[in-house]
Order: structure tokens, then C-alpha cells, then sequence
């Protein structure tokens, strides 16, 4: 199968994908003349579909895990995988609920920044946020021509029929990460109700098993023929990035897939990188993980703060085995504190008692290697079971390999910064 371009063969072709991606663009304009009431209506239909395949969406993506039957960890996947999808279709539904007059900012606080900016608080925002986040706050920061005279303006700018981006529309394609289950399924939802695209989602081979739950949990999407969902590896992705019917990309990956989608492979893509001179023309948006800082405040805390916090930050780092590109990966502590050894203490024995969880991710055993070769002096904390947790230790800035590449496996770094107060 090729794809013919002026007459040239030019790179395989995918006939069914051909037909998805017509079918999906011929409803482009449907999907921009949804009314309101009608897209609430999906959501609510999105939620009954979802029921009956939860408990098996979150059971066979823990085995898939290597999570244990009956294990606490399996809910996990029920939290990051059906909860968070269901989640979403409740707060949306809310949201649009308020949408006409932008009625949804009314119970938002704003406030002033000292920088002239306004700030928008959108957590805590309802009592399961209070009972759930204890102590989290969210604020959102405008752009400096964003004021409180004009915030309503620069709202909901999908459902404003006075604004640009009313009626923009396009055929969007995300590529779904292939560790969080819900993450694919809110970009879906993104793409839809954020930025009124109509969306191909292409899985990670990873985790494509979850189509099996995904196509009849978003069949009232699909069966509008505003959502198709497709399989396939690299050279599937890659056709799709090309595809002349799409004309915005997300992708949740790595670095390296962003910048051959956007740059090319190989000296002419670093040549493209290097002469900012990007190969693919689309709008492109990208979570690419990180090396993510969690920074330890010294002050007088108690025993019971310690262990607490120490579980929170082992939480952090074994959460899904690791695989989290929000997992804490440099601990940042204050060198002088006198509760430093304590805390440190903590978190090693609240790691060494944790279950041990299957390293499931592709590349692990790569990523762990070139983690201890940059690291010769760690130490790997043993859990019941198998594997360990690498755990390296050095002054900020003295290891710069650490502080800029994304282990994605059960390792941390710990730095600390000279100090002993806050």
C-alpha cells in the first residue's frame, strides 16, 4: 500500500486510515454548529457508556502492570484511568452549563499580582476539592493584556460568538501517551470542547489494549463521527503527521518523537532544529515530561509532618512504577536543616516497605543503566519483592546530566542547597 503524491510514489499508505480521516473531516462543520445543550448531552451519554466497562478498564490495565490481583495499587488505575475520565465529563458538564454570559467565572476569584498581571484561583473549587486536595491552590496567570474588564472576553473564547476562535475548527491528531490512561482521553476531549476540533487518536503500543474500553466508553463521539481511534506503530504515527486531512498535532511522548515530527530524523532534522526551521507546518502542542523538582521547605516541623511528607514524595516517585513524567526526580533539600537525616531517613524506609511494582515501561533497564552510570556512588533501596529504587545523592549543580534528563523509571536524585531556613 503507498500513498500517491503528484503522481510519485512517495510512502506507504493506509487506505482504512484514508477513509477514517474523510469520514471525520466531513464532520468537521457538524461538530462546530453542536449546540451547547447537545455536547452536555454527549458528556452525560459519555458517563452511562463508561460505567460498564470501568471496572474491567481498570483491572486489565493493572495487569497489564504487573500489579497484583487484590492489591491496594489497583486503584491506581481505577483513579487515573475511568475516575479521571468520568471526572472531566462532571466538571465540562458544569462548566457549559454556565458558559452563556460566561456565568462560569462567576464564583472564580480573581486577584491582582504584584507584576500588574490578575490572577484566576480555579482550585479549591468545589468541597471534593477542599476534601480531596487539602491545602492545594491552583491559580491561573493572564497575560499582562488580560484585565479584569476583558477576562470574560478572553474566556471561553469556543463559546463566545463574537470571538475569532468561535468557529475555527479543524481535524486534530493526538497521540496518546502510553503510561496514564486518561491522559489520551482527555486530550480527546480537549481537542473537542477546548479547541472545536474534530480528533484521530492513535495510541502508544503500550497501552493500545485500553481501545478496547475506550471505543465504547466515547461511542456517542464516535458514532457522530467526530472521534475515530486508530492502532499501529511508528510508521502509523508518522503517516498521520503527514496526513494532508490533519491539520493540528498533540503528542505525549518523549523528546526525541517530538523533534522528528516537527524537525525530521536524523542531521537534517538537527540541521532543521538548529536553523529553527521546522519541517512540519502545523500547529503542534506537546507534553514532554521532565526532570521535576520537588523542593523540601526547612522549617520546625514535627515527627508526624516528616513521615507524612516522606510518604508524599515516595508517593510521587512510585506512583505507576515510576513512569510519571510528573514524578518527583530531584528532591531538593536544605543542606543545614537539622531534620535533613530525618526526613531522608523517612523516605527511604517508606520506599523500602512499599510493594514492588513490575517495570513495565519499554527501555527501563536502559534508562536505569545510564542513570547508574552517571550516578556510580548511588544506592539502590531494596523493596519486598524485586525491584529496587535508585537513589543518588550530589551539591546543586554538580550534576548536570541528572538535573536535565528524564530517568522515566523508579530513580531520584537528591541535591541540596546551602541553608537552613526557609
Amino acid at each position: 500500500m503507498f500513498l500517491v503524491k503528484d503522481g510519485n510514489e512517495t510512502a506507504p499508505g493506509f487506505p482504512e486510515i484514508d477513509a477514517q480521516l474523510a469520514r471525520l473531516a466531513g464532520h468537521r462543520v457538524d461538530w462546530l454548529n453542536t449546540p451547547v445543550a447537545e455536547r452536555i448531552a454527549i458528556l452525560a451519554a459519555i458517563k452511562e457508556a463508561l460505567l460498564p466497562v470501568a471496572r474491567a478498564w481498570a483491572e486489565t490495565a493493572a495487569q497489564r502492570k504487573g500489579v497484583a490481583e487484590g492489591s491496594p495499587l489497583v486503584g491506581e488505575e481505577w483513579i487515573s484511568g475511568p475516575y479521571t475520565v468520568m471526572g472531566y465529563c462532571n466538571q465540562m458538564m458544569a462548566t457549559l452549563a454556565q458558559v452563556a454570559g460566561k456565568h462560569h467565572l462567576d464564583p472564580i476569584p480573581v486577584r491582582d499580582l504584584p507584576t500588574g498581571q490578575i490572577a484566576a484561583r480555579v482550585l479549591p473549587h468545589s468541597v471534593w476539592d477542599h476534601l480531596l486536595l487539602s491545602g492545594v491552590k491552583v491559580d491561573i496567570w493572564m497575560d499582562a493584556a488580560v484585565n479584569r474588564q476583558n477576562l470574560a472576553k478572553n474566556t471561553a473564547s469556543t463559546y463566545d460568538p463574537e470571538s475569532p476562535n468561535h468557529k475555527q475548527g479543524g481535524v486534530g491528531l493526538v497521540l496518546g501517551a502510553g503510561n496514564i490512561a486518561a491522559i489520551a482521553p482527555l486530550d480527546v476531549f480537549h481537542k473537542l470542547y477546548v479547541e472545536n476540533e474534530v480528533v484521530v487518536l492513535k495510541m502508544n503500543p503500550v497501552n493500545e489494549y485500553l481501545i478496547e474500553f475506550l471505543e465504547p466508553a466515547f461511542k456517542p463521539l464516535i458514532e457522530r463521527g467526530v472521534l475515530c481511534i486508530v492502532r499501529g506503530g511508528v510508521d502509523v504515527g508518522a503517516y498521520l503527521c503527514q496526513h494532508p486531512l490533519v491539520d493540528s498535532i498533540h503528542i505525549t511522548g518523549a523528546g526525541a518523537s517530538h523533534d522528528a515530527i516537527v524537525w525530521g530524523t536524523g542531521e537534517e532534522g538537527r540541521a532543521n532544529k538548529a536553523a529553527n526551521n521546522q519541517k512540519n507546518r502545523r500547529r503542534i502542542t506537546s507534553e514532554l515530561g521532565a526532570v521535576c523538582p520537588t523542593i523540601v521547605v526547612p522549617g520546625p516541623w514535627s515527627k508526624a509532618d516528616i513521615a507524612f511528607q516522606a510518604e508524599q514524595v515516595a508517593t510521587q516517585k512510585l506512583h505507576n512504577s515510576g513512569f510519571n513524567c510528573v514524578a518527583c526526580q530531584e528532591l531538593v533539600m536544605p543542606a543545614q536543616w537539622k531534620h535533613k537525616g530525618d526526613f531522608l531517613a523517612a523516605l527511604e524506609t517508606t520506599i523500602a516497605r512499599a510493594e514492588s511494582r513490575a517495570l513495565y515501561y519499554p527501555g527501563t533497564p536502559e534508562r536505569l543503566a545510564g542513570f547508574s552510570a552517571n550516578n556510580p556512588q548511588e544506592r539502590r533501596i531494596r523493596r519486598s519483592g524485586g525491584a529496587a529504587v535508585h537513589l543518588a545523592h550530589y551539591p546543586a549543580g554538580g550534576n548536570r546530566t541528572a538535573e536535565t534528563t528524564e530517568v522515566f523509571a523508579p530513580a531520584l536524585s537528591v541535591t541540596e542547597i546551602e541553608g537552613e531556613d526557609a
